[in-house]
Order: C-alpha cells, then sequence, then structure tokens
C-alpha cells in the first residue's frame, strides 16, 4: 500500500511539472490574434504593419489587398523565428509577455532593422485628426527631384475612404506594391511589408501637391514630390531597353539548380516562342511576374512556347542561391527553367555583362521576347503589379495579345 501511495505521489508531482511546463511553453508561444509590427527608419520614424496568428506556427501580413501566408515559423527557448515566404529576409525576435522584440534580417546585405510587435491592436497608423484632404487619383511625381543621378519619375495611384489611403507608386523599372496607411489632418503615411521590402512614404498634402519622403528600411531615405494629373503616363515599358547595333537575338549557357547548362540554343526552345524572364530571387516586382507567368505556362504549355527565367542573386554562394531558386519555384509552382546567371551580386552593370547584346540592364525584372526564328520582337522593362489596378490589367492584356499573335506567325 505505502508503495503504490508513494507511486501516486510521484505521478501527481510529475503531472503537476508537466502541467507547468505546458503553461510555461504556452507563454512562448504567439497568441492567436492581432499584432501590430513596427519597424524602425530614420528620423524617428516607425513603419508599421499588420499581421494576424491562426496558429504558432502561421500567420497572416496585410498590405492593402494583400495577403501574405506566413508558415515558417520556429521557437527556441523564448526565442521567435519567422522567415518570410520566398526572400531571404527573416525576424528574429523574444517574448516580452504577450508581445515580441527583436529586429528584421537580411544577412546577404548585412541590414538588421530593429522590429517589436504589440498583441492585440489592429490600427496600422494612429489617425490623430479628420482628414482634411483626399488624395484618390493619378498624381505626377518625382523622386529625388534635382539629385543628379538619382532623379527618377513615378506615377501615384490612390484611393481614398475616410481616413484610409491605399494605392501605389508605379516607375519604369516596377511599383511600390501594396500601400496601406491614413490622411490624418493633412498627412498621409503608406507603409508595406512583404519580407523583401519594408517602406514607409510620409507626406504633406494639399489639395494639388504632395511633398514627402520615402524611407526604405533604415538604409535610405529619398524626397519626393508630386502634382495631380489624371492624364500623366509614364513613358513606355518597351522603349527603355533594346539590342545593340548588329544584333537581332540574344544568346546565352546558364545552370539550373541542378548544376546542368541550358543554353537558348537547345532542342527545347527550337521552333518555339521564347519568353525570357531577367529577375531575381530577391525581388518582389519578379515574384508577382513569376506567379503570372507560372499561371499562364501552365494554361498554355500545350502550344509552341517556352519560358526560362535567368536568376541574378546577390547571395554569397552558388548554394545558397541555388537554394533560393528551389525553393521560390516549390512555393509557387514555376513548371519552367530558372537558371542562375550570377551570385554573390545584383549589380545592373554586371549582368549586363552577362547579356552584353543589351543596351543595359535598367530593371529586375526584364522580360525579352523571342518569336520562333529566335529574333527578339520587344524587351519589356519593368513589371506593373496586380497593387497597380488598371496598369495590371492592361500588362495582362498587351502580354497575352502579343503572345498570341507570335504563337500564329
Amino acid at each position: 500500500m505505502r508503495y503504490i501511495i508513494a507511486c501516486l505521489v510521484t505521478l501527481t508531482i510529475l503531472s503537476c511539472k508537466d502541467e507547468a511546463k505546458t503553461e510555461i511553453l504556452k507563454e512562448k508561444l504567439l497568441k492567436n490574434g492581432t499584432y501590430k509590427a513596427v519597424i524602425e527608419v530614420q528620423d524617428n520614424e516607425e513603419l508599421p504593419f499588420i499581421f494576424e496568428v491562426v496558429s504558432p506556427t502561421e500567420l497572416k501580413i496585410f498590405n492593402a489587398e494583400e495577403v501574405i501566408e506566413v508558415d515558417e515559423i520556429t521557437y527556441q527557448n523564448d526565442s521567435i523565428f519567422i522567415k518570410l515566404p520566398v526572400y531571404e529576409g527573416y525576424i528574429s525576435a523574444t517574448f516580452e509577455g504577450d508581445n515580441i522584440k527583436g529586429s528584421f534580417i537580411k544577412e546577404s546585405l548585412n541590414r538588421i532593422v530593429p522590429f517589436s510587435a504589440e498583441f492585440d491592436n489592429d490600427k496600422r497608423f494612429d489617425v490623430k485628426s479628420k482628414s482634411l484632404q483626399n488624395v484618390s487619383g493619378i498624381w505626377e511625381t518625382v523622386f529625388s527631384k534635382g539629385i543628379e543621378g538619382d532623379e527618377y519619375i513615378a506615377k501615384g495611384i490612390f484611393k481614398q475612404e475616410g481616413n484610409k489611403v491605399t494605392g501605389t507608386f508605379s516607375t519604369t523599372t516596377g511599383d511600390y506594391r501594396y500601400l496601406e496607411g491614413v490622411m490624418s489632418g493633412n498627412e498621409m503615411k503608406l507603409s508595406t511589408f512583404d519580407g523583401a521590402h519594408a517602406f514607409l512614404f510620409t507626406a504633406k498634402v494639399s489639395d494639388s501637391t504632395l511633398e514627402g519622403t520615402f524611407y526604405s528600411g533604415n538604409h535610405w531615405k529619398e524626397p519626393f514630390v508630386a502634382k495631380r494629373n489624371e492624364a500623366y503616363e509614364l513613358p513606355s515599358a518597351n522603349d527603355l531597353t533594346f539590342l545593340k547595333e548588329g544584333y537581332d537575338g540574344i544568346d546565352f549557357t546558364f545552370p539550373n539548380t541542378s548544376d546542368e547548362l541550358v543554353g537558348l540554343k537547345d532542342d527545347r526552345f527550337k521552333d518555339k516562342v521564347v519568353i525570357v524572364q531577367i529577375m531575381g530571387t530577391w525581388c518582389p516586382n519578379c515574384l508577382d511576374e513569376s506567379k503570372y507567368y507560372a499561371e499562364f505556362y501552365k494554361n498554355n504549355k500545350d502550344k509552341a512556347i517556352a519560358f526560362v527565367a535567368l536568376a541574378f542573386e546577390y547571395a554569397k554562394t552558388k548554394e545558397e542561391a541555388f537554394n533560393r531558386i528551389d525553393r521560390l519555384q516549390t512555393k509557387i509552382g514555376i513548371d519552367y527553367p530558372v537558371l542562375l546567371a550570377q551570385y554573390g551580386t545584383s549589380d545592373k552593370a554586371k549582368a549586363q555583362e552577362k547579356l552584353p547584346m543589351l543596351n543595359h540592364v535598367l530593371s529586375y525584372p526584364t522580360t525579352v521576347f523571342i518569336d520562333k526564328t529566335g529574333k527578339v520582337r520587344k524587351i519589356h522593362t519593368g513589371f506593373n503589379g496586380p497593387a497597380t489596378g488598371k496598369m495590371y490589367d492592361k500588362f495582362k492584356t498587351d502580354f497575352e495579345g502579343f503572345v498570341g499573335a507570335l504563337l500564329e506567325e
């Protein structure tokens, strides 16, 4: 009997210890619910975004209409590691009660940005006063105006309902993706976070002008100005990159992720319309474009068409670059080959050296359209993604119409 009682006491103690251990573990897991995350940028400004935890290992990040599903979350003691889809960037943090605090890290670029997240808070920006302006419409924009070598143009596209503002800036090389924020008094604030880019825009607004600052993480900022212009259009994306005189085609040979060389003269591309995508796994505009191309190819692979992507990676090693390409292909289901054109840098001048027949590589992404005879028929610079609305719809219409005409030749 004493033995039985002793066993029961021991089991009770062990059970209590297990329950206590479980409680400790529960305290060190993300709670289900909404968090306001903040990344610190320059000038004491904060870049906020909202995420919702649906389970300890799953969360969703929200930027206007965009929802980013994250399922690579791990825990170690009192620390949490959140790896964002496709991109190399990750969050490393420790628990402070229900909240977490740490850094957003991009190792290849040696960037570490202070990060924190507050549980049970769904307000991206605080609205301090009633909106005094409405920015809905098109804005002719110049970034770094008057700064030699840095000035560039953009098209602001915004929609405002009450205090809430959504939209994006589209440039000649791509868009700044889904921006979301508020108009408080005559001050506009917009932000986005996708694991590759952390953007904050602040601006003073009048009825017809914007004057503000663009922050990228804590490593870059630049001024911008804009004026209302509903008729404003950017230069044609089909005229910015072209073949040098004396060329009517391109050629290349690069390894796939199995380290097998693949060249444009291979039989798989013979007598086909070929779409060559110049891109990088680190590039959000390239991700948007890859999603569209992957879906288009799946729906049309029975036709005389082939896609091939050339990845220009800043991963420090070949193996790491291959791993990132594999991850991208798996995550979004790319059935066409993605070749490693360069690693160790994403410098556009270096990329142009790999494709010397081009006048330059101005943007990631860039798409080269090749007809069935091997002749380059068009080069499209940049990509207007789904955040641009009508511009994205026009791109898809133009793309499908042009490819359709090439297939009929």
